[in-house]
């Protein structure tokens, strides 16, 4: 049984502060992550961990540190599955106009509103960025007050002028952001992680969300703009890059073990999804140092 979680999430500073900010360094519970929206943008920072990139329509891995930007009502999952060694996961949740209406349209906030327009489609920042930001996104758990607001707003000011980001719905979204659709699309994420190594019937999966097949592949790919085939190669692409990065198991091996049973299938799909092939990408991840 899968339970029904909140999807509208109420966020609330603490007393006397507009800008809510917290961290945490304990094991994640990737269970508990679920899809998710709020009015709120959401700046993550996580310094030493591993997991998934569910913002939107994109899904991908990461492994080390990053540093995402997600905009009001964009939808989005849990980040870290797991934290490594001293590891830590902190998250700023502001309103875009947390300093007043009036603020926000100042000219000297120009680029600041033109960065929360961006986030619309979500934001993740570069190695460069991640190193400079990081620690002074850490470092506002410290500051009170005023200090700390004047210190989030340096942090604005450099994510709204650098260069160094990429757009992760460069397409556009077309998820919908009401609580009943997000309620569904919940179900049929978290039932998708926890079976995506099995195959998964058209009928397991509109039954779970009381759908006939045509009415639930209609809606499916209007509020998502994909069809659940897409969704489901897509999660087993990202679990085989997991697997290519953290194990040393053969790629015949890793197509198996993500739920494909086909090895030309596989290579196909990781093509589209990554725009390598496997072994292209395992060959690119030595190099790679974060």
């Amino acid at each position: 049984m899968i339970n029904k979680k909140p999807t509208l999430e109420k966020l609330s500073p603490s007393f006397g502060s507009s800008i809510l900010v917290k961290q945490h360094a304990e094991k994640v519970d990737k269970n508990n992550a679920f899809w998710h929206f709020h009015p709120e943008l959401e700046l993550v920072y996580v310094n030493k961990g591993q997991g998934k990139t569910h913002i939107g329509n994109h899904l991908s891995y990461f492994n080390n540190s990053q540093l995402i930007l997600i905009g009001a009502n964009l939808p989005h999952n849990g980040f870290a599955d797991r934290l490594t060694a001293n590891g830590t996961e902190t998250t700023v949740q502001f309103k875009s106009d947390f300093l007043g209406s009036e603020f926000v349209n100042i000219p000297e906030m120009a680029n600041v509103s033109a960065l929360y327009d961006r986030a619309k489609k979500g934001i993740k920042f570069g190695i460069e960025t991640k190193q400079k930001i990081g620690p002074k996104i850490e470092k506002l758990l410290e500051r009170k007050a005023l200090k700390r607001v004047l210190k989030f707003l340096e942090i604005l000011d450099y994510l709204a002028t650098t260069d160094d980001y990429n757009i992760l719905n460069a397409d556009g979204l077309v998820l919908e952001t009401n609580p009943q659709d997000s309620d569904k699309i919940n179900i049929i994420y978290k039932y998708v992680n926890a079976n995506f190594q099995n195959h998964i019937t058209l009928d397991d999966i509109a039954d779970k969300v009381s759908m006939t097949v045509p009415a639930f592949c209609r809606y499916f790919k209007k509020t998502t703009g994909k069809t659940f085939t897409q969704l489901v190669n897509e999660y087993r692409v990202v679990h085989a890059t997991k697997l290519l990065n953290e194990s040393k198991m053969s790629i015949a091996d890793i197509c198996f073990e993500c739920g494909f049973n086909n090895f030309s299938h596989f290579n196909k799909q990781f093509n589209d999804v990554t725009g390598k092939s496997a072994s292209q990408y395992r060959k690119e991840i030595k190099h790679i140092i974060q």
